[in-house]
């Protein structure tokens, strides 16, 4: 990961060199970088461009919120969708069920992986290796869209 320098208690972003409050370790999964907030920023955003994890994150309802609570829909095709975080803290919609790798295009090809937290499900977009064809992988939703506009767009 690179040296991390420590200045007086503090360590300093891997990029910009420069310590302060918000330097800390990213990575919902395992430590990714020890980052500032803009630096991070800046990388987490051009890797979920690159990926198709642009959803918009899930709300979360309060602790007096009682409405009815309906699951996430394709804003496209009405479609229900998956809504997950990345290991860089962006969120990608994702089909509802898992399908044979042979099926699924590599670039829309994710798995589900529990998080540093124990509980949430963190989706992880599969690079540098090629599964069985028969081996379940999530597909982005993007891939299954029934919409004819799903094409034009990026994946996500």
């Amino acid at each position: 990961m690179g040296e991390i320098a420590e200045i007086a208690g503090q360590y300093s972003c891997q990029t910009c060199r420069r310590a302060g409050p918000t330097v800390r370790g990213r990575g919902r999964i395992e430590l990714m970088a020890v980052l500032c907030d803009a630096c991070w920023n800046v990388q987490a955003n051009a890797l979920a461009e690159e990926e198709g994890a642009t959803a918009p994150p899930r709300g979360d309802p309060g602790p007096d919120d009682t409405g009815w609570c309906e699951p996430p829909v394709c804003p496209d095709c009405g479609a229900p969708v998956e809504l997950h975080p990345t290991n860089y803290d962006r969120w990608v919609r994702l089909a509802t069920r898992d399908r044979p790798a042979k099926d699924v295009p590599p670039e829309h090809r994710w798995r589900l992986v529990t998080g540093r937290r124990g509980a949430e499900r963190v989706a992880v977009r599969l690079r540098g290796i090629v599964p069985l064809p028969s081996e379940p992988v999530r597909p982005a939703h993007r891939a299954v869209c029934l919409s004819p506009d799903a094409g034009a767009a990026p994946p996500t």
